[in-house]
């Protein structure tokens, strides 16, 4: 301040503490099963709480008798929960993201269903519908109580259990969103059986990703089960679910940022390039597969840096591989009209996402982070050639696509 020009000033500081359950179970629509009731009147209040039904209408195809099912289970458990109408059926994935058109219908069925901010709306399906679901509810009454039910690996392990939600403008991943906490968060299981395979490997990168910088010994997991993952081994998923919801869900508790107000984001190690390869395939690529080949280029550098034993960098690529996750595209090599590189853009706008000094978190060994501020693009470069040839390699020895 200028003693030119004096002010008065108030600093104004008070704390908030968030808190929400989050759940592992099965059969969570079972009449008998009083979790999912329990969930919505955990904090009291005027009983029985009103409730609004959002269904990823693949999941409702992938599950016949699923909307009757929930009816049911609400009829049953009248004395704490109503659903005032019945579930409603809403497009997943990232293109449902797009634009504004879904969420203004959410928001106009909550609005003529009169939900109060006691009201609970509960989100079946992947990230897409859980963002798409979750931007609505933070936006009537400035924030409705959400139940997430994810119904993928990714949206169980990562997506699902975090506090964000984004939707994507201007041809860039999760250009706007909120931070909105969720009021809980219901992991059940039996939904991971119907998952057709690509949904069921695409959500095991986002366990490498946070088990390369966090946990050496999830890593050992991950690589030494990796054909049963493939194989869809139950236990074997329902142990890596656990384990990466928890190491995320320990960060966001503990990194003391919870909101990401500074530019170090852990959780985004390989992101930079997931999010820019997502937008260059117009979200045909999936999220997943997209993130396993950004770890996988950011491994992959980091060896090359040394940040990395090489050998360590090939047990993982063998490891991704092995789960049926792809560590290469040709997208990687697309130029623009200038003849840049299009993944270059991607840095920038990830850059700008984070806001400040560019931040990518890279391995430091293993279970271990570092946070660096550039990239050599030679070596990068570098990189996509050792990834094509792996990938190839790893195809031509009848390995998983």
């Amino acid at each position: 301040m200028s003693p030119d020009f004096p002010a008065r000033v108030y600093d104004q500081r008070f704390e908030v503490a968030f808190d929400y359950p989050v759940y592992f179970t099965r059969g969570v629509f079972d009449p008998a099963n009083p979790l999912l009731a329990e969930v919505i009147d955990r904090k009291g209040g005027l009983a029985p709480h009103k409730v609004q039904v959002y269904v990823d209408t693949g999941v409702a195809e992938a599950q016949p008798g699923l909307l009757g099912k929930i009816e049911t289970y609400f009829r049953r458990h009248a004395a704490k929960a109503v659903l005032p109408a019945p579930p409603r059926l809403l497009t997943g994935g990232e293109n449902a993201k797009l634009g504004w058109g879904d969420v203004r219908k959410i928001m106009t069925a909550m609005g003529d269903s009169h939900m109060d901010r006691q009201s609970c709306v509960i989100a079946v399906g992947g990230g897409g519908l859980l963002d798409m679901v979750g931007f609505a509810c933070a936006l009537v009454h400035r924030g409705l109580r959400l139940v997430r039910l994810p119904t993928t690996v990714l949206g169980q392990n990562d997506a699902g259990v975090g506090v964000k939600n984004g939707m994507n403008e201007r041809e860039t991943k999760n250009f706007i969103g909120t931070f909105a906490p969720p009021f809980a968060v219901v992991n059940d299981y039996d939904f991971l059986d119907s998952l057709p395979l690509r949904e069921w490997t695409g959500g095991i990168a986002e366990a490498f990703k946070v088990a390369i910088i966090k946990d050496a010994d999830f890593l050992n997991f991950l690589c030494r089960r990796a054909g049963d993952l493939l194989a869809r081994d139950r236990p074997a998923m329902e142990e890596l679910v656990y384990r990466c919801a928890v190491l995320h869900l320990q960060h966001i508790a503990r990194s003391g940022d919870p909101f990401e107000l500074g530019s170090s984001r852990p959780l985004d190690f390989g992101h930079w390039t997931a999010h820019k390869l997502e937008a260059l395939s117009g979200f045909a690529l999936g999220h997943g597969q997209a993130v396993a080949i950004g770890v996988a280029l950011d491994v992959c550098y980091a060896a090359e840096k040394g940040f990395l034993a090489r050998a360590d960098a090939e047990r993982i690529l063998r490891g991704m591989t092995a789960c049926g996750l792809p560590v290469w595209s040709p997208l990687l090599l697309k130029k623009d009209a200038a003849g840049q590189w299009e993944i270059r853009h991607g840095l920038e706008q990830f850059r700008e996402h984070l806001g400040g000094a560019l931040t990518l978190a890279m391995p430091d060994g293993l279970g271990r982070k570092q946070d660096i501020h550039d990239l050599d693009w030679s070596v990068l470069e570098r990189c996509f050639g050792i990834l094509e040839v792996f990938q190839r390699e790893h195809a031509k020895a009848g390995g998983p696509a």
